[in-house]
């Protein structure tokens, strides 16, 4: 009896130091949990934060008298060599009319943006009945009016230590004050291409250069990878030859990506001469990136179809070609689809193979195919970040939520595809 007693207490005892270790482990795990919860909000309110003020534009109103001894000189209205700018500066001179000073003046014309005559082109071309009227037009302010506007460029600090003097920020405060200065949504961050100035620059090019590449690698790397697959777990005899294979793939899925845009350089660029910069060119490097990870994540959806239904199949009559395609397949797809969404979700936020095959030049246009140039929203991205001017920070962070959102409705895509064909047995 004595020696039960003792074991007892034993067995109560290693019960204890267990349910200590055991709360103690599940402490560990919620503090981690909640570690990266409040490292995620941190990011994700710092982007937030900085993107956000990026989505509204300050916009100055201008009564814009279309003078006919200027866009028609000749009696016909001439758009290639008008000067509308000259328009541009004799409206804002309304408001100002005691500053007469050239240098003065100069300054005050530097509170409109590079951009304001292409909205009075833009306006006369739309109806040219205007000519010889005028009309108030919203012209889109400088970067730096945007910034004090926002608060991003502080009043308070010396005047040789910010980029806009004394003078300029008491005309932008009489602007507001007159109710010329105003802010709206920014169209186009989302309508215009890149650009040297801030207030006009958008990622409307990047956008579609980056869809192309992602059309281009969907059609040609999930065709590719689960025929591979197929083959690889149904087909293929087991020997050395099919074993260097698989090897070799999981090799390929831990290649460092940059290795890829030198792959693309040598092979799509010098040897089959393909438009450089051109997203076909970032269709095909993105489609050897994502290869690797659908053909492992198709096989082991492959793997994860019961045996029964093989041999169910086999034992009714099914060729093994029958077997694959009506019941294998089926019942695998929901996999292989969460393998396709994981590889282009790498594949969209890739940026090294993209600037080895020289998608980092300064496009403006906007691509309207996939031979055209174009960069992607990653290399944007990178270029924004690198840019001196303080307006580019916020349009960087506004770029990384247009991603973020680009990634999810993707994603959300692809979700929707693969509960409309799974399948449960």
């Amino acid at each position: 009896m004595a020696e039960r007693g003792v074991a007892r207490l034993r067995v109560e005892a290693s019960l204890g130091r267990r349910h200590r270790r055991e709360a103690l482990f599940r402490i560990f795990g919620v503090a981690a949990t909640l570690v990266g919860i409040s490292f995620l909000l941190i990011f994700f309110g710092t982007i937030g934060r900085q993107g956000a003020s990026a989505f509204v534009q300050t916009f100055i109103e201008l009564d814009i008298e279309f003078a006919e001894e200027v866009l028609a000189p000749d009696g016909e209205l001439d758009l290639q060599y008008a000067d509308f700018d000259s328009l541009v500066r004799t409206a804002l001179r309304k408001h100002f009319p005691d500053v007469t000073a050239r240098n003065d003046l100069r300054a005050l014309y530097r509170l409109v943006s590079v951009g304001a005559g292409y909205r009075i082109k833009d306006a006369i071309e739309a109806d040219q009945t205007l000519l010889g009227k005028t009309v108030t037009l919203s012209v889109p302010a400088a970067a730096n009016v945007d910034m004090v506007q926002k608060g991003n460029i502080d009043r308070n600090v010396p005047e040789d230590q910010r980029p806009m003097s004394d003078r300029q920020i008491a005309w932008v405060d009489r602007l507001v004050a007159n109710g010329t200065l105003k802010t709206r949504f920014n169209t186009a961050l989302f309508t215009n291409g890149d650009s040297r100035e801030p207030e006009l620059a958008g990622v409307r090019g990047a956008l579609m250069g980056s869809f192309y590449m992602l059309v281009i690698t969907v059609l040609l790397a999930f065709p590719i990878g689960a025929a591979a697959a197929v083959y690889l777990e149904e087909f293929a005899p087991r020997n050395r030859w099919s074993d260097l294979i698989e090897v070799n793939i999981n090799n390929l899925a831990a290649v460092p990506s940059i290795v890829f845009g030198l792959l693309g350089l040598a092979v799509f660029i010098n040897w089959m001469a393909i438009p450089r910069s051109a997203p076909i060119v970032g269709g095909l490097v993105l489609s050897l990136l994502t290869l690797p990870v659908i053909i492992i994540a198709a096989r082991a959806a492959i793997k994860a179809v019961p045996p029964s239904i093989r041999e169910a199949a086999l034992g009714v009559g099914a060729s093994r070609m029958q077997v694959v395609g009506h019941h294998v397949l089926p019942l695998a797809l929901p996999g292989m689809l969460t393998g396709t969404i994981i590889g282009m979700s790498r594949a969209l936020g890739e940026s090294a193979p993209l600037l080895m095959i020289g998608m980092v030049a300064f496009v403006v246009d906007v691509p309207s195919g996939v031979f055209d140039p174009a960069t992607a929203l990653p290399v944007q991205i990178y270029l924004w970040a690198d840019s001196p001017e303080r307006a580019f920070t916020e349009r960087t962070s506004a770029a990384i939520i247009v991603l973020l959102g680009f990634l999810l409705l993707m994603n959300l895509a692809a979700v929707i595809m693969r509960l409309r064909v799974e399948r449960r047995w």
